[in-house]
């Protein structure tokens, strides 16, 4: 039998299509390291072929905009000189093969991202998703990743400020692994990637090159998982949090210095990736020698340099003039830096390995000419029109112990097991801690901080995307705004399955619609984010899973509200948008019926911003005591959770949804638990002009929960809603 050899195009991920494309840029056959290039450059994660001609509908600028998408990390203007840099992005695919690396490289590599724009990273965040709790895999993949990041993090010294975990069947196979970080910068020395000036020196520092990594992020996360023999191990990169701490403080002298003309992480596709990017933002050409690259293993062939996604490295710009300076500055933190190409007139990048060219590449074809393909959505037939009939649904017998059973529901559950794992105070900033609805960090020297959050929910966008989405956006603001910060701006990671089949076209679209409408709504632009495609095992696509991070900005940290009652004799009041509370979508549907249908209410976006100014605005003025986004579990959870500090309440709750079970645990309207001192409730109704504020109850010493809804009544002690909150995920990790 005849066997026809695959020609290498197609093994490197590249199309028939492409190649003629390749071919007419070039005006000839590419020879095998060019492929390789093109297939990394024209990968989804990196080309984002699929989704860029979408992002385009997202709003993108504002009054604190300084740097929008397109450099490594978004920047945005906080007042008193200072700016803060922040991005998410995914490391997904890594993880599920190698968790513990996976998350750690991922942790790594956000950080790059930050420091690259001239900002000290103070923070980080992540979203994780796991398998049902139950599953062992679930459980070995959640244990190692939240290792990794704890590891990356703690070793390089930046504080871990909050995130979420969420546990669901869905992504049994495909793990999310989502990592934000945040960074604080002088407003006036931001740092750009663009390359610029002929006869200026490209500098590569950091740690040596070796294979680990070669092909990772961008092909991993640009094909659908394997779930064999663990083939695709040596794809996962290999992190050194000592080396990355010394490179963060080389690179910020550096740049403190005036050194650099321009700076970039070598991330996805390495060198090839970083050099190109460069060379487009500048519109210049390039000139590499690659056989300069410092390599650990020596028999390194000129594409597996180009291509290698090794960690801890930079690419800097930089003059004649100031090439001593640097090297010096690179010696004195013992990070090795090397001349390894310059800037020349034209248009190519050009690499040559022991002077012989092994690659002429015009850079606008790598870059700017990346195919881009429009997506045919249709809608899947499962997707529900109209919401579930209650009636299908019978009311439990005892709520109280219905509560109960949220509280210990996996994604309702403390996640304290994590974050114990997590450094929350280095950097001396931490204002609130993880736990709460967002975390806070002091800008010291400045008085200012910032408070961020990191949410989503694909169970919800998975039943109506367009709404799941916008209401990851509206949630992610309003926990923002719960710690007393104006919502400033956001970033996103889409986690989504193959663009190519399917429902994920769909998917795509409207959640980006969806998106875009909640951040015209709140009047708040997206300043990066990245795009994970391919999230596909044997059982299909994961949920649709759009990430959102949300960066508040606080006028003093002494602002800084939290989500725990903090007095009796407090009165307890909901603060809310117009939209009702459902079960579609719910945890409630989920946990205690066991079912995932219908279709989540329209999100309130005509009372979004309203209801996000008048959290801020009542933290700045003094007048909120506690505020707790009613999401997971709704209303009845929210205020649970409030009591965990050790007090108790008495609340009575309208039945605005016809059912007490529905209207106590029900999710999808934008409804916040405040509490405040009895003088300040005149002035928290004026703040709430044209929003729903009803006085529901007071803050008690009596160590008990009690909450009525029309003829049912809760009454549970706070001791036992803490401790069936607290055990869930250290129970379910003992058993690892």
């Amino acid at each position: 039998m005849q066997v026809v050899d695959t020609p290498l195009h197609r093994r490197l991920g590249l199309t028939d299509g492409e190649l003629a494309r390749i071919c007419d840029d070039l005006g000839r056959e590419p020879n095998g390291f060019e492929l390789a290039v093109y297939s990394l450059l024209w990968s989804e994660h990196c080309g984002y072929k699929h989704s860029a001609l979408l992002l385009r509908r997202l709003p993108t600028t504002g009054p604190r905009v300084l740097q929008g998408p397109g450099e490594n990390a978004g920047v945005i203007d906080v007042g008193d000189g200072l700016a803060v840099a922040f991005k998410v992005e995914s490391h997904n695919h890594p993880s599920a093969v190698e968790p513990f690396q996976g998350a750690a490289t991922g942790v790594g590599g956000i950080l790059r991202d930050i420091f690259a724009m001239g900002a000290r990273p103070i923070a980080t965040l992540d979203s994780l998703r796991f398998g049902d709790l139950a599953s062992p895999r679930a459980r070995r993949l959640f244990d190692g990743a939240v290792r990794g990041i704890g590891h990356y993090g703690n070793c390089v010294g930046v504080a871990n400020i909050g995130g979420e975990v969420v546990f669901e069947p869905g992504y049994e196979q495909n793990c999310l692994v989502n990592a934000m970080a945040i960074g604080v910068l002088d407003a006036s020395s931001l740092q750009s990637a663009s390359a610029a000036g002929v006869g200026n020196l490209v500098v590569l520092y950091g740690a040596r090159t070796g294979r680990d990594g070669i092909g990772g992020a961008s092909v991993l996360a640009s094909q659908d998982i394997d779930q064999g023999d663990g083939s695709k191990r040596p794809s996962v990169q290999i992190g050194d949090p000592f080396t990355e701490k010394k490179l963060i403080e080389c690179s910020l002298e550096l740049v403190a210095r005036g050194l650099l003309v321009s700076l970039q992480d070598l991330g996805a596709a390495g060198l090839a990736s970083a050099t190109s990017e460069m060379a487009s933002k500048g519109a210049v050409a390039l000139e590499l020698a690659l056989d300069r690259v410092p390599l650990r293993e020596t028999d390194m062939e000129p594409f597996e340099i180009m291509v290698s996604e090794s960690q801890e490295r930079m690419a800097a710009v930089v003059t004649p003039e100031q090439l001593a300076a640097v090297e010096e500055t690179c010696a004195r933190w013992e990070v090795p830096a090397t001349v390894i190409g310059r800037i020349v007139s034209g248009d190519r990048l050009v690499c040559t390995y022991h002077d012989a060219v092994v690659g002429d590449i015009p850079v606008a074809s790598l870059v700017d000419n990346c195919p881009r393909y429009p997506l045919t959505p249709v809608r899947p037939e499962r997707l529900a029109t109209e919401p579930v009939d209650p009636a299908a649904y019978p009311a439990p017998a005892d709520h109280g112990a219905t509560l109960l059973q949220l509280l210990a529901a996996p994604n309702v559950a403390s996640k304290e097991w994590v974050w114990r794992q997590y450094d929350t105070y280095v950097g001396s900033g931490s204002v609130v801690r993880p736990g709460s609805d967002a975390g806070v960090l002091r800008l010291t020297p400045s008085d200012r901080a910032i408070a961020a959050s990191l949410d989503g929910n694909g169970r919800r966008t998975w039943l109506d995307p367009l709404r799941g989405a916008a209401s990851a956006v509206l949630e992610a603001a309003r926990n923002v705004a719960c710690a007393g910060a104006e919502p400033a701006a956001v970033t996103n990671c889409l986690n989504f399955g193959n663009p190519e089949r399917g429902e994920t076209p769909y998917m795509l679209v409207e959640a980006i619609e969806g998106m875009a409408q909640a951040c015209e709504a709140l009047a708040i632009p997206v300043v990066s984010g990245n795009v994970s495609l391919y999230n596909e095992h044997g059982g299909g696509p994961i949920p649709p899973t759009p990430v959102i991070g949300c960066v508040g900005v606080l006028e003093s940290a002494s602002h800084a509200v939290r989500a725990t009652f903090r007095q009796p004799g407090d009165v307890v009041l909901i603060l809310a948008d117009d939209v009702i509370a459902a079960i579609d979508g719910s945890e409630y549907q989920r946990t205690v019926h066991g079912r995932t249908e219908g279709r989540p209410p329209a999100p309130g976006l005509s009372q979004a911003a309203r209801l996000c100014r008048a959290l801020a605005d009542g933290a700045r003025r003094g007048l909120i005591a506690s505020a707790h986004d009613a999401a997971d579990g709704g209303v009845a959870v929210a205020i649970a959770e409030a009591t965990f500090d050790g007090l108790g309440v008495e609340a009575t709750i309208a039945d605005a949804a016809g059912r007490a079970d529905i209207s106590l645990f029900g999710e999808g309207a934008g409804a916040v638990v405040v509490s405040c001192s009895p003088e300040h409730v005149d002035a928290l109704r004026a703040l709430a002009d044209g929003l729903a504020l009803a006085e529901v109850g007071r803050v008690t010493d009596g160590g008990r929960i009690v909450i009525r809804c029309g003829a049912t009544t809760i009454d549970v002690a706070v001791a036992d809603a803490r401790f069936a909150h607290a055990r869930t995920i250290p129970d379910a990790m003992a058993a690892l």
